[in-house]
């Protein structure tokens, strides 16, 4: 049994309490120091954040590529998520976390809120920013694409068949990490504004 199979029995016979975004869901299990799994699925991705007492303290990404653990996985959270929660026994979600252990709590705060502006600052601030990868005018298909703001990922996708992903996040200078399937990794530096929401890079 995988993994993904393994969580998907735990979560069938486990009690629902409710569907949460990332920003409702961390408050709410640190208020019951709640003992449970939350998944929230969009496409071919899965996202599990195991909770101990309250705390997020593991996390488990799956998606056509494979599985990523931990801090690994965190990194690959939007923030935008809808999780559904199911409370689950603690010796169970214990033994998830051994294998999935979040160290960097941080990441996964920043993912909840790196889309939100501000206090005070305009809308115009933020926008959609587009990626296209592309080799020899080719545009790459199912690259992982990530952005990264000082120190912290701001979003992570994988191109479509048009070598393209899009994130919304805030106008600046990122940058941008692409991982090709061979594991090879090329950084680029990305300015993001209004006149600029469209940008080719080439491998």
């Amino acid at each position: 049994m995988n993994i993904q199979e393994m969580l998907g029995n735990i979560l069938k016979g486990s009690k629902y309490l409710g569907t949460f975004s990332l920003a409702e869901l961390l408050p709410y299990a640190a208020s019951r120091h709640l003992n449970g799994i939350a998944v929230a699925k969009e496409g071919s991705r899965e996202f599990y954040l195991a909770f101990l007492n309250g705390e997020p303290d593991g996390a488990v990404y799956i998606d056509e590529h494979g599985s990523l653990f931990g801090d690994t996985a965190v990194t690959q959270i939007h923030g935008t998520e809808s999780y559904v929660l199911c409370e689950v026994q603690p010796d169970i979600v214990d033994a998830l976390i051994m294998g999935s252990r979040i160290f960097e709590k941080t990441h996964l705060r920043k993912s909840m809120s790196y889309i939100v502006p501000e206090i005070g600052l305009k809308s115009k601030g933020i926008g959609v920013i587009t990626l296209t990868i592309r080799r020899e005018n080719n545009p790459q298909n199912g690259i992982r694409v990530s952005l990264r703001k000082e120190g912290k990922i701001v979003g992570s996708d994988i191109t479509t068949g048009k070598g393209s992903v899009s994130f919304k996040v805030m106008y600046g200078d990122y940058t941008c990490i692409v991982q090709e399937r061979s594991q090879s990794v090329t950084t680029f530096q990305v300015k993001f504004d209004e006149t600029n929401p469209a940008i080719t890079l080439d491998l």
